[in-house]
């Protein structure tokens, strides 16, 4: 195992976006194709349910009714149903709200954050320059960010463990094209690198079930055929990354640890297939 202590594992989604595959897949088709806003539940066994990003919810529509933000959905039209909200997904498991003790948050994109004002409890863990990349945008250019300030709770600084140059590193084995990670429940049980790129301060997860290990990269890429075919996004996907540098320099890294370590599984969260071969469809 790649972590110390194996965890269960849920990989799930709500709701899904439509975009052209040519951006985020050179040679891709011109046609939209849906992109589902993936997300993951970790049970820990300590410290219980554990979330990885939400997804969508009820509120992203109520953040985008009007400009600037009304951009947003227009560019990217957004299809979801409320009982696929994270919220009722682990109510429908035995999984109350107040139950989420920790939410670690890949980055601020509203795909990702959508749901965290359903977790009252929930305590927020994520780098800390991804949250400074964002939080002082006025409205046109956090639009622009893909950030909707809207979506987060009112105490969210109060409820907020970020992690930063202070927070204890974990070695991870050879091979791997990062030396150490974040530990960040001080145990080995999840350890987050720093994937930025496709936003500021983005973190991928390393976890471990026991049987595999995942590599929940967020949106290092947006399909598994990116890295496994060696195609990077169109060109026009770079103006909407907060480094093209640092993107293409994540891409290798993934691309190397598909080839370096095949039976590790790597799950974009915009996947349809890496949500068909391993997802749930519920919370388990």
């Amino acid at each position: 195992m790649i972590t110390e202590i194996p965890v269960g594992l849920s990989i799930l989604s709500a709701g899904y976006c439509l975009h052209p595959e040519l951006l985020t897949l050179r040679g891709g088709s011109f046609k939209p194709v849906a992109f589902p806003a993936g997300y993951a539940l970790v049970r820990h066994p300590q410290y219980g349910p554990i979330l990885f990003d939400t997804g969508y919810s009820d509120r992203f529509f109520q953040e985008t009714a009007n400009l600037p933000a009304s951009l947003y959905r227009r560019i990217t039209p957004v299809v979801y149903r409320e009982e696929e909200s994270a919220v009722l997904r682990l109510k429908d498991g035995g999984i109350a709200p107040e139950d989420v003790r920790y939410i670690v948050l890949s980055h601020f994109h509203a795909d990702h954050i959508g749901g965290v004002r359903d977790f009252p409890q929930a305590q927020f863990i994520y780098l800390r320059k991804s949250y400074e990349a964002v939080s002082r945008l006025r409205p046109v250019r956090a639009t622009k960010a893909g950030f909707l300030p809207g979506l987060l709770p009112d105490d969210f600084n109060a409820r907020s463990l970020p992690i930063d140059e202070h927070s204890a590193m974990r070695p991870l084995p050879d091979g791997l094209p990062f030396t150490e990670a974040y530990d960040l429940l001080g145990d080995g049980s999840l350890l987050a690198v720093e994937m930025s790129g496709h936003a500021a301060g983005m973190i991928g997860l390393f976890v471990s079930t026991g049987e595999h290990d995942y590599l929940l990269c967020a949106d290092t890429v947006w399909s598994s055929r990116a890295f496994r075919e060696n195609r990077m996004p169109h060109p026009a996907a770079g103006l909407i990354m907060s480094s093209r540098a640092e993107y293409k320099q994540n891409f290798e890294r993934l691309r190397q640890i598909h080839e370096r370590f095949p039976a590790l599984r790597i799950v974009p969260s915009h996947c349809r297939e890496a949500l068909a071969r391993w997802g749930t469809g519920s919370v388990k």
